[in-house]
């Protein structure tokens, strides 16, 4: 059996307990469950803990130990890999991990959801002394969400967003475009990327997600409405809970123009 460790808030223990972990979107518009291979290394065992503190705060997380049989079908590879993880058996991708010089950065994705039973044990985590953040280079995630939409690239758009979904704050007012566009797991992925936002206007814009045609994109930001009332997201000091004015139609791109919903971009 190999092990592994997905951190989640706090809030979902209960959940956890009685029906296991519950799925997010991955690698190829699957969902499923992000973890990592549990090492020697408790800092490297629980690297994420740096990204996923800024979102939860330091007592807003906990460890979820899971076991899969060796043979389990998952991915591995680097979240900024832009040639996507390789999917591998589960004993493989924690031999894949700790043969690695630096695995920062690295990922395992389970493409199901984790049954209670398969849970192996809950634990607190503890904050880490390493406090170097994962190694970055290129354009801003802004940029990266700016150029995809230019070319029409739907994979590259759900990276960026999945890059601004690791920051506190981002711009609800440069994004609030993506909610009209024409593919469906764009929309699903800007749900569950701005959960950890602090800024105003997130929530509006979650309830609006919530009403999508779509059946995946109302579940996604009906959950990301969920997590953020059982974590409350710290309020930005002297600014209003306003949500951001656009005109009815017309939305404003990533870059500043406006972007219709129903235009290819």
């Amino acid at each position: 059996m190999a092990m592994f460790v997905h951190l989640t808030p706090r809030a979902n223990i209960s959940r956890i307990r009685r029906s296991g972990l519950g799925t997010a979107i991955g690698p190829g518009g699957l969902r499923g469950v992000f973890c990592f291979p549990v090492l020697p290394s408790y800092t490297v065992t629980h690297q994420w803990l740096r990204e996923l503190t800024g979102h939860h705060g330091p007592r807003g997380l906990i460890a979820v130990y899971l076991t899969l049989a060796d043979d389990e079908p998952v991915t591995v590879g680097h979240f900024d890999d832009s040639d996507g993880p390789q999917r591998v058996g589960a004993a493989e991708a924690v031999r894949v991990v700790a043969g690695l010089r630096e695995p920062r950065g690295w990922e395992v994705f389970v493409p199901r959801r984790v049954d209670r039973h398969e849970v192996h044990r809950i634990r607190e985590v503890r904050r880490l002394a390493e406090t170097r953040p994962l190694p970055r280079s290129g354009p801003v995630p802004m940029e990266l969400v700016a150029d995809a939409c230019d070319r029409a690239d739907t994979v590259a758009l759900r990276e960026a967003l999945s890059l601004l979904g690791r920051r506190r704050r981002g711009p609800i007012d440069r994004v609030a475009s993506l909610c009209g566009h024409p593919e469906p797991l764009v929309r699903a992925t800007l749900a569950e990327s701005i959960v950890p936002w602090a800024v105003p206007g997130v929530d509006d814009l979650l309830t609006r997600l919530s009403g999508d045609p779509d059946h995946k994109v109302r579940e996604a930001a009906v959950q990301a409405l969920e997590t953020r009332a059982a974590v409350p997201v710290p309020r930005p000091r002297g600014i209003r809970t306003a949500s951001p004015s656009v005109p009815e139609g017309a939305l404003p791109h990533p870059r500043g123009a406006l972007f219709h919903p129903r235009t290819r971009h």
